[in-house]
């Protein structure tokens, strides 16, 4: 991962006071000059695919809001397979758990390239302590990641595996107005606990049924009516 920050006045920090998503991050409370001051240790880094941002074990070190692409946290289990948890998009934040003194819970890697914003942890705990907006942020952040592994326990780990897939579909917003790269079968199956071959057949099965059109490139459109009756049965 390197850094997108070229300027050599902006060397080693991201630009947050112009960020497009700086409402929807940690420290859209605070003033420019709070943002100027305080969080310059801040590296807005570019993760390319497949990239790890951090591995599951290992000292958490910072946080890590998203400004695009999406993430995998995934774990390793016992019989060597692993699961993913949980997708992050834009605004969302990873690693939240280095400020309770824990090490990373999950792996962090890039599905498709991503932009990231890496906050060291004493930067975030010293605003915690000081600044009312950035502790609500906090709260509220750490209500979303339980309201996000709630949904993927409820919505694509019950069920039949079709199901589940219309679900997955549906929650990473493919419709026909709104093309969208679907992860490799491999970790469609690893999200739905299924095998990556059963993964391979639904998705074939769903062209076949017209619930889903390859586009150009890898870009998929779906059918989302047909998928909400699907997700629904």
């Amino acid at each position: 991962m390197k850094p997108n920050c070229t300027n050599v006045q902006w060397q080693g920090r991201a630009k947050c006071e112009v960020c497009e998503v700086r409402n929807f991050v940690l420290f859209s409370g605070l003033s420019p000059h709070e943002l100027d001051t305080i969080l310059q240790p801040i590296d807005n880094l570019h993760v390319p695919q497949h990239a790890v941002m951090y591995e599951q074990g290992h000292e958490a070190p910072s946080v890590f809001t998203v400004r695009s692409g999406l993430i995998k946290l995934k774990v390793d289990l016992p019989n060597g397979g692993q699961r993913i948890v949980r997708l992050l998009r834009a605004g969302d934040v990873a690693g939240l758990e280095t400020l309770v003194g824990e090490h990373y819970h999950h792996s962090a890697i890039a599905l498709h390239d991503a932009d990231v914003c890496r906050i060291p942890r004493e930067v975030v705990l010293h605003l915690d302590r000081t600044n009312q907006a950035v502790h609500q942020a906090l709260l509220q952040r750490w209500q979303s990641t339980v309201d996000q592994a709630d949904h993927f326990i409820t919505e694509l780990s019950t069920g039949p595996a079709e199901t589940r897939m219309a679900r997955l579909l549906i929650t990473l917003g493919c419709s026909r107005s709104h093309p969208e790269t679907l992860p490799g079968r491999e970790d469609m199956g690893a999200l739905l606990g299924i095998t990556t071959e059963t993964a391979s057949r639904i998705i074939a099965e769903f062209k076949r049924r017209g619930l889903i059109q390859t586009e150009k490139g890898n870009d998929v459109v779906c059918d989302q009516a047909g998928l909400i009756q699907l997700a629904n049965d």
